[in-house]
C-alpha cells in the first residue's frame, strides 16, 4: 500500500505532509520551494510509493474559490501531467494556517519559530492530510 501525500500549495512555498505507510499516522515531511516541489515529488516517489495525493483547496468564507485557486488549479495541472497514475483529490483548506498557527502556539513554540512561514505551511500540509484520512478512513 502506497502513503498519501498532502499539498499545501503557495506561490513561494509549499508544505508536503505524508501518512505513514499503513496509512495511519499524518506526517510533515517538508516544505520546498513551489519551483522545486514537482522535481521533489518525482525523487520522492522513486524511493516512497504514493497512492494519492490530496491537495488543499484553498475557499472564501462564502465557499468560492478565492484569488489562489487559480494558482492551485495550474499546480494540480502539473501534477496530473507528470504523475497520471496517481489521483488527485481536493480539501477544503479553509484555516488550516490558522489552526497551525494555533497549534504551535499551543505546543510552546516560540514567536520566532511560530513566524516560521515554512513550518506553518508543513503544519497546514499535516492538516490537509489529517482532514482527508478523518473523512475518507
Amino acid at each position: 500500500m502506497g502513503r498519501i501525500l498532502a499539498v499545501d500549495y503557495g506561490t513561494k512555498r509549499v508544505g508536503l505532509a505524508v501518512t505513514d505507510p499503513s496509512r495511519i499516522i499524518a506526517n510533515g515531511l517538508t516544505t520546498v520551494h513551489s519551483k522545486d516541489v514537482i522535481k521533489f515529488l518525482e525523487d520522492y516517489i522513486k524511493k516512497e510509493p504514493v497512492d494519492i495525493f490530496v491537495v488543499g483547496k484553498p475557499l472564501r468564507l462564502d465557499g468560492s474559490d478565492s484569488e489562489s485557486a487559480v494558482h492551485v488549479e495550474k499546480f494540480i495541472s502539473l501534477l496530473a501531467k507528470h504523475f497520471p497514475q496517481i489521483p488527485v483529490e481536493r480539501i477544503d483548506e479553509r484555516f488550516t494556517s490558522k489552526i497551525a498557527q494555533r497549534s504551535m502556539l499551543e505546543m510552546g513554540l516560540k514567536k520566532k519559530d511560530r513566524q516560521n512561514k515554512e513550518t506553518v505551511d508543513q503544519i497546514s500540509a499535516v492538516l490537509i492530510l489529517q482532514t482527508y484520512m478523518e473523512t475518507n478512513f
